[in-house]
């Protein structure tokens, strides 16, 4: 078979495009929701630090999870829950976010060890080929972990944190603009009451990957009908 491999190939490109455009899609439309309702996202995003944090500690209580992980993983939920002092803003050299970043990679790390060399110890103390191992999770129960644990509360804080300042302009602040309008009395008016918000980092990040797009688009000649009028 020559032909079908192929086609499988390009299935599997086409259904990665797909995919693709489906999560920048999910990320924009959360950023907006964020940016529409800071005050909810913030409750929220706390209940659900404490809540991973009580989680863990009831796996290593209760399910005998490992002491040392474990208590990575909630000091990394206290670091993360240090975000939230100036949501949704957060400067990209702030030493919290720095440590967050490198947290999250760090207890990826650790996890990923401890579950494979405790699937490693099950699988070598079976005694038959045939014999199923005890008390080991499954790929579902691992990946869980990983999803709400490990991964949720990093994902959410890059959707819903943003890269920039809120800054309220002020007379002198900024140099007059073309829209400002002088009314009667002398009044002052479009510069000064307007307000510049920060964009979502996810949003940023769908906008600059699409600005990219455009412009590679752009090298080859491809243009939107509206740009050839």
């Amino acid at each position: 078979m020559w032909i079908l491999p192929l086609v499988g190939y390009l299935g599997a490109a086409v259904g990665f495009c797909f995919m693709t455009l489906a999560i920048a899609s999910g990320l924009y439309y959360l950023s907006e929701l964020v940016e529409e309702h800071t005050v909810f996202a913030k409750k929220f995003l706390s209940k659900l630090i404490y809540s991973i944090m009580a989680l863990q500690l009831v796996l290593c209580l209760v399910d005998r999870f490992p002491f040392l992980p474990t208590a990575l993983g909630i000091v990394s939920h206290f670091v993360y829950l240090g975000n939230m002092r100036r949501f949704p803003f957060v400067k990209l050299t702030d030493p919290l976010f720095l440590a967050s970043c490198v947290l999250v990679l760090l207890n990826h790390y650790v996890w990923f060890r401890h579950f494979s060399h405790r699937q490693e110890r099950a699988y070598q103390n079976m005694a038959s080929y045939y014999d199923t191992p005890d008390d080991v999770p499954s790929f579902t129960e691992i990946a869980s972990y990983f999803g709400i644990c490990v991964w949720l509360v990093p994902f959410a804080l890059f959707v819903s944190l943003s890269a920039s300042d809120n800054v309220l302009p002020t007379m002198g602040s900024e140099p007059a603009s073309s829209s400002s309008a002088i009314g009667p009395g002398g009044a002052v008016g479009g510069g000064g009451s307007t307000k510049r918000r920060g964009q979502g980092m996810a949003k940023a990040l769908v906008d600059n990957i699409r600005g990219a797009i455009g412009q590679g688009s752009a090298m080859f000649g491809w243009k939107r009908s509206d740009d050839r009028l």
